[in-house]
């Protein structure tokens, strides 16, 4: 199974890449995993709507083009589906069952993510209601994922 993880901005807090790494590490022996960092647009602190969807935009352009055809993609977004760490474990074993092996996951910048990605992802996914900052996401992303091996493979994983 190939993983890719496309995420907007860079990655700098050392402490998030300490843990990410960590999690990559394990994964190593379930799958092949990926970590893209795409440029965030930068922007002044206040936005109109209408430049709020250009920075989306822009930024969407970046997510799409490391995008393949073939690939099944997640969009990280708060009205996607919230599945327990079970029901994600259960969705990707189908989804693997059913013949696909390249994933991608997608996570936004400050803003959000643009409706072109939106249009183009299979599933959105959401790790609830609370608001969360995208570099954490990605730490607790990478370990959800690495959760859903071990619930797969019946091995034992803290709950």
């Amino acid at each position: 199974m190939n993983i890719k993880i496309i995420t907007v901005g860079k990655l700098k807090e050392k402490y998030l890449v300490q843990g990410i790494n960590e999690y990559t590490k394990r994964l190593a022996k379930y799958c092949k995993i990926n970590l893209i960092e795409v440029a965030d647009e930068k922007a002044p602190e206040k936005l109109s709507e209408a430049e709020m969807i250009q920075v989306k935009e822009k930024e969407g352009e970046r997510i799409l083009a490391k995008i393949k055809e073939q690939e099944y993609v997640f969009a990280l977004a708060i009205n996607g589906k919230n599945p327990s760490s079970e029901e994600f474990a259960a969705t990707l074993d189908s989804l693997q069952t059913s013949g696909k092996s390249q994933f991608v996951f997608v996570i936004g910048g400050s803003l959000g993510l643009s409706n072109q990605v939106l249009k183009r992802s299979n599933t959105k996914i959401s790790f609830g209601k609370m608001t969360y900052p995208h570099q954490l996401m990605r730490l607790i992303l990478v370990e959800q994922i690495y959760r859903t091996f071990r619930i797969n493979n019946n091995e034992p994983y803290h709950k």
